[in-house]
């Protein structure tokens, strides 16, 4: 089995970074920017330069823009050239555990529980030990509505593993403001899926290969990215499971007011957006500016 872990970065090789790489099962492509160091440097992994993307796909480039975090898209097109099984997203700052990638689930047949969820969203941060925080890109609409008391065991084969985070998690902008938790996330309630679909990020996400022509992380809109790429994925009719946490996050810096503003297009859509998604996944199209528009179209042209 092929397996490919993909990641961007505009820093040195990090800790998280070195560990990645070190793990002899598995091949690692990180995907340069215009602030990635230029003397970055991997020992067995592959780094591929600005130069290299723009030589392998300038439109696509072009229309994904410099200096932004859906360079990784490179990445995956990088993986499915290399015929992987298996792709693993991950963020530079997301330490491995030494289980990080031992319990694989996608593509098995696996037993877990399924909660029966009445919303039009499932919140898997809620289903948790920390029942009042949420994950990024859940409907703050619905927060008041979350219940838990419905599940069922069952089994099924998922198309993606999204793996937890201990330490600093993936919550919005205005979650993390409130509460600035540090996480330790009890292991005894993983795996579990839902009726519904639910939010998942491109940070510590494990993707079977036959995901990545309608994988995309939409450029242009904010920190949806990876959100609205989940919520489409799912609406094409692929399974989710959630792993239970196999990296410790120590999060690169950030600046909470300016992710507030880029999260403000989802605090707005992404209730109508999912509801539009499973009537029809091509209505995608009319959340989409116009260059993501072209580059979604441009990324997935190499999968005809």
């Amino acid at each position: 089995m092929k397996k490919v872990i993909v990641t961007t970065t505009i820093n040195k090789p990090t800790k998280a970074i070195e560990l990645f790489e070190s793990m002899d099962d598995w091949d690692l492509v990180v995907i340069g920017d215009k602030k990635t160091p230029k003397d970055y440097k991997l020992n067995r992994g592959q780094y591929v330069t600005p130069e290299e993307q723009e030589a392998y796909d300038k439109s696509l480039s072009d229309s994904i823009g410099w200096n932004c975090i859906q360079r990784r898209n490179f990445g995956l097109l990088w993986a499915y050239d290399m015929n992987a099984d298996i792709v693993a997203v991950v963020d530079d700052d997301n330490i491995p555990t030494t289980s990080w990638g031992k319990n694989l689930l996608v593509g098995r047949d696996i037993s877990v529980n399924q909660y029966q969820t009445k919303e039009t969203v499932f919140d898997p941060v809620g289903a948790t030990n920390y029942p009042h925080l949420w994950h990024r890109g859940y409907p703050l609409q619905l927060l008041n509505e979350r219940n838990y008391d419905q599940k069922l065991e069952v089994r099924f084969k998922p198309d993606i593993q999204a793996d937890f985070w201990d330490g600093d998690p993936d919550i919005d902008a205005i979650c993390r403001m409130e509460h600035a938790p540090e996480c330790k996330f009890e292991s005894s309630v993983f795996p579990f899926t839902s009726t519904k679909p639910a939010p998942f990020n491109s940070q510590n996400t494990f993707i079977s290969a036959r995901c990545l022509k309608d994988y995309f992380l939409f450029p242009h809109v904010g920190r949806m990215d990876d959100i609205w790429a989940a919520y489409y994925l799912q609406a094409k009719g692929y399974n989710v499971a959630f792993g239970e946490a196999s990296v410790y996050q120590e999060r690169n810096p950030h600046d909470l007011t300016r992710d507030m503003k880029q999260e403000y297009l989802g605090y707005e859509n992404n209730l109508k957006l999912v509801n539009d998604l499973m009537q029809d996944p091509d209505s995608i199209y009319s959340y989409l500016p116009g260059p993501s528009i072209r580059a979604f179209d441009l990324y997935r042209r190499h999968f005809i």
